[in-house]
């Protein structure tokens, strides 16, 4: 059992840290991302030999090929968080930025600034370039990280801390702006949820089952991450040849990520011509479709019959659940009730009908014509994310260098009082 003590020890070592890192130069904090990114190339061959051990352990455990993909590092993936590090070093630093400001009638200057939330506690699972991506993050906003990855990823998110704490000392910001939680079981997880007053926010990555408990779980505030069931909605008006390709990327570029697609839906009105070319489509990129009666009807035995709990599943893998809906309103309700408020997607060529799926569906991000893969910090410009959020306070959508801010008011007068 993981020690209380241990936990909360590190979270206060964090506090201290984050006293440096409010008050650090942009200079200084670029200069170490740009640190933390050689150190990474640097160490490449000790993280990829951690990642080994863990690939196999998860292996050896039976874990799904979709989470393993998740779990496995080689020289392009550690180069691109390298390449992520070195992105963040370049974007525009969030605190002290003026979020808004004037001058009151009785001539006190007030001004709304970005500041850092202190410590920020990271619960997520799997994907070890995440620890690199939140480490950076975290640092550029002047906020001290505490990461409590999954067991499956143990070595190598060590590996990977190392690295990253090597380069933040080597140009004199303290190591401790970077940590992991102590201990591998759910006691560990508890005590960093249980931390108030040492833990400013948590934000959970992972699975629905993870990000619930953080939830109703964790006494720290914590900025909720959802699960993907994203949807692909193919209108009556829709290009099928675009709709067919946003539909294979949205579904197939990588399946195992929070903005693939889970769901299609098709209008009636083009089921015909275009249920059988989508399932063609997919099946050839390894695809399983678990289809309703239209699905089955039009897609014959290789389509699998869809029960009810196909509708609210992120499968994480190379299946997708379909459905022929009879109008727009239809797509849009089948939406409200099996979406997770992640990404949606429409494909037509009607203004009229993207401007009322825009308005009426309720996502952190809604995306006419395009792919759902598309959601996605790097992709919006944002640098690396921290995650994508899907609730309604604070920040939604993909989470940059601003949403890992709050800010305080500076009032400056010249002997004001107030009467």
């Amino acid at each position: 059992m993981t020690d209380q003590s241990a936990v909360h020890d590190s979270a206060r070592r964090a506090r201290t840290a984050a006293i440096d890192l409010a008050v650090a130069s942009r200079a200084a904090k670029d200069a170490a991302l740009r640190a933390m990114a050689e150190a990474l190339l640097a160490e490449c061959p000790a993280i990829l030999e951690a990642n080994a051990v863990d690939v196999t352990r998860a292996r050896e455990a039976g874990t799904s090929e979709a989470m393993i993909d998740r779990l496995r590092l080689d020289e392009k993936r550690v180069a691109a968080m390298a390449a992520g590090l070195r992105d963040v070093a370049g974007l525009p630093d969030p605190v002290g930025e003026v979020v808004r400001g004037s001058t009151l009638p009785n001539g006190l200057e007030l001004r709304q600034v970005r500041v850092p939330f202190g410590v920020v506690g990271i619960i997520y699972e799997s994907r070890p370039n995440v620890t690199a991506d939140a480490s950076g993050l975290c640092l550029k906003s002047g906020n001290a990280a505490l990461l409590r990855g999954s067991s499956s990823a143990k070595a190598s998110n060590q590996a990977i801390v190392a690295a990253l704490r090597a380069g933040i000392t080597a140009v004199g910001l303290p190591a401790d702006a970077v940590q992991l939680v102590p201990g591998d079981n759910h006691e560990s997880v508890k005590h960093l949820m249980r931390a108030r007053g040492l833990v400013d926010v948590l934000i959970p990555r992972g699975g629905a089952g993870l990000i619930r408990s953080v939830v109703e779980e964790s006494t720290v505030p914590v900025i909720e991450t959802g699960v993907g069931n994203c949807h692909v909605y193919v209108d009556a008006d829709a290009d099928l040849d675009m709709a067919e390709k946003i539909l294979i990327n949205a579904k197939a570029q990588r399946p195992s990520v929070c903005n693939a697609a889970e769901s299609v839906l098709v209008h009636a009105a083009v089921a015909d011509a275009f249920v059988p070319r989508a399932i063609a489509a997919l099946g050839a990129a390894g695809v399983t479709v678990h289809g309703d009666a239209e699905f089955v009807r039009l897609g014959g035995p290789s389509v699998v019959p869809a029960v009810e709990e196909d509708w609210d599943t992120e499968y994480l893998s190379l299946d997708i659940a379909a459905a022929v809906v009879g109008s727009l309103e239809d797509a849009i309700t089948h939406i409200r009730a099996h979406g997770s408020g992640h990404t949606e997607a429409i494909v037509t060529g009607s203004q009229a009908a993207a401007r009322r799926f825009v308005a009426a569906v309720d996502a952190a991000a809604v995306i006419v014509n395009a792919s759902t893969r598309f959601t996605d910090g790097g992709e919006f410009g944002f640098g690396a994310e921290i995650g994508i959020s899907t609730q309604k306070l604070h920040a939604r959508g993909p989470m940059g260098l601003p949403e890992l801010t709050s800010t305080k008011y500076v009032v400056t007068g010249e002997g004001h009082i107030r009467g």
